[in-house]
């Protein structure tokens, strides 16, 4: 039953700091890209979309022998 909640608990603190980047990333879009180079507005999902996409093309590898 720990180990539920526990899953449970990682899978919420997930979704609360997936939304709390969000919500940047579309503010900052809809208020510089369509003043700077006419771009539309997004909405809340494409900017999800876009952090998705950041964070797997911009990935810092994770060495696999941590050996120094």
């Amino acid at each position: 039953m720990e180990k539920l909640l526990l899953f449970l608990g990682v899978i919420m603190l997930v979704i609360i700091i997936s939304i709390l980047m969000t919500f940047p990333t579309m503010w900052l879009w809809n208020y510089l890209m369509p003043t700077i180079f006419g771009l539309i507005k997004i909405s809340f999902w494409q900017a999800l979309g876009i952090n998705l996409l950041c964070g797997i093309l911009f990935k810092t590898p994770v060495p696999k022998d941590s050996k120094k």
